[in-house]
């Protein structure tokens, strides 16, 4: 963070306390801070505050001009290296989202060519609110980055997501974007992730566990790391993660198997992170099914092996397959990397603590071709998947030498 130019948007909640923490640790790191507040902010916080924190002026108007030679708002935006709103309330990011430039914060954003991370900071009713999710992920559409808000206690005395994460994570994540390697710059990744639903009547349907938290993360880390990426993701409640990302949605387990053969020749790197069913109901049936008296038996047949067909189709493709098991990981594992002919294979134990469905960290064992393992100890899904992308990399240069 050393000379950086950071703008600290702070917006108007109880979570703003906390950029005072946030003005502070970045200064002490070298940056050059300049905060913008809008007026239900100063309701929290005095400027004067940040002002003595960051030893510059504080902006809270848009017509305060202090220098007839310059305006404001353009001066402040051009001169950013990255802006920063911690905490971004929900009405923040609607206008945003939405093109609003009302105040200085807004025209400020809007005019700026420089990244922007959003911190969310709100209760966890607000955050889960369709019209919340759909202005955050136009934000991700536009190419800004979220620091996710953390899960807890919250002032208004509800426990959920939707707490500010603390300044030292917030400039971390920031660090990770700004230094993340360009190692996949060139290569064209394809991801599978989530669960598929396979229908019994319009009211049912069989399904799994999987969130498609890893998935994600693989694909966010992926664009990080300079790769062009699709995503293939079954029904999830997750948001298209920023970058060269294209998102394909699919239901079930036909539906991925179609879109995935049909995209695998085209890339470079294929990781098939999906939970896809292995069975599907024999027969479906058009109106709901009623409750009868007796045993209910559900015929099943099997699904298409979408991993055994990319297996059996592979030229230049680094094929990588993931097993989610409770028993016998390397055993099961290695048994699927070679039934398969994939190139390497990630397993994880679902059972384990830290590292099950829905989970937000992993533990997770990568096998290679020459059988080759690399424990990748527990860590946050997007650390794992840095991890899993690198050891990928590692291996395509070992094959090529």
């Amino acid at each position: 963070m050393l000379n950086k130019n950071v703008i600290l948007g702070v917006s108007g909640g109880i979570a703003a306390y906390k950029a005072c923490a946030l003005t502070s640790k970045l200064t002490q790191q070298g940056a050059n801070v300049k905060v913008i507040m809008t007026e239900s902010a100063t309701k929290f916080i005095s400027p004067l505050t940040f002002q003595a924190l960051s030893r510059n002026p504080v902006y809270t108007d848009t017509f305060d001009e202090k220098d007839a030679e310059k305006i404001a708002h353009i001066d402040l935006a051009d001169w950013a290296d990255m802006f920063v709103i911690a905490p971004a309330t929900a009405n923040i990011i609607g206008k945003i989202a939405n093109g609003i430039a009302d105040d200085m914060m807004t025209t400020s954003i809007l005019a700026t060519k420089a990244p922007v991370y959003i911190a969310p900071a709100m209760n966890v009713n607000m955050y889960e609110h369709p019209g919340v999710i759909k202005n955050m992920q136009t934000l991700v559409n536009f190419g800004y980055h979220f620091i996710e808000p953390g899960a807890g206690y919250l002032a208004c005395g509800w426990i959920g997501k939707g707490r500010l994460e603390e300044p030292e994570t917030i400039i971390e994540v920031i660090k990770s974007y700004q230094n993340s390697p360009r190692l996949l710059l060139g290569k064209k990744v394809l991801i599978s992730a989530g669960p598929t639903r396979e229908k019994i009547d319009p009211v049912r349907f069989f399904s799994n566990r999987s969130t498609g938290k890893m998935g994600y993360k693989l694909a966010e880390a992926a664009a990080e790391m300079g790769a062009e990426v699709t995503l293939v993701s079954g029904p999830v409640n997750l948001a298209t993660p920023s970058g060269t990302i294209k998102r394909i949605d699919v239901t079930t387990a036909e539906e991925m198997y179609k879109v995935t053969t049909e995209e695998f020749s085209s890339h470079d790197i294929v990781i098939k992170a999906a939970a896809v069913a292995d069975y599907r109901p024999k027969v479906t049936y058009d109106n709901k099914m009623k409750k009868q008296d007796g045993i209910l038996q559900v015929e099943m047949e099997r699904t298409k092996d979408i991993l055994k067909t990319l297996g059996e189709n592979k030229t230049k493709q680094f094929l990588v397959g993931f097993a989610a098991e409770t028993q016998n990981l390397k055993a099961y594992g290695l048994d699927k990397l070679n039934r398969k002919n994939l190139d390497a294979i990630v397993v994880n134990n679902v059972a384990e603590d830290g590292a099950g469905f829905g989970s937000d960290t992993n533990i997770v064992t990568y096998f290679n071709r020459k059988l080759e393992q690399h424990v990748i100890p527990k860590a946050s899904k997007k650390e794992v998947a840095r991890e899993i992308l690198k050891l990928i990399l590692r291996d395509m240069k070992d094959d090529q030498s």
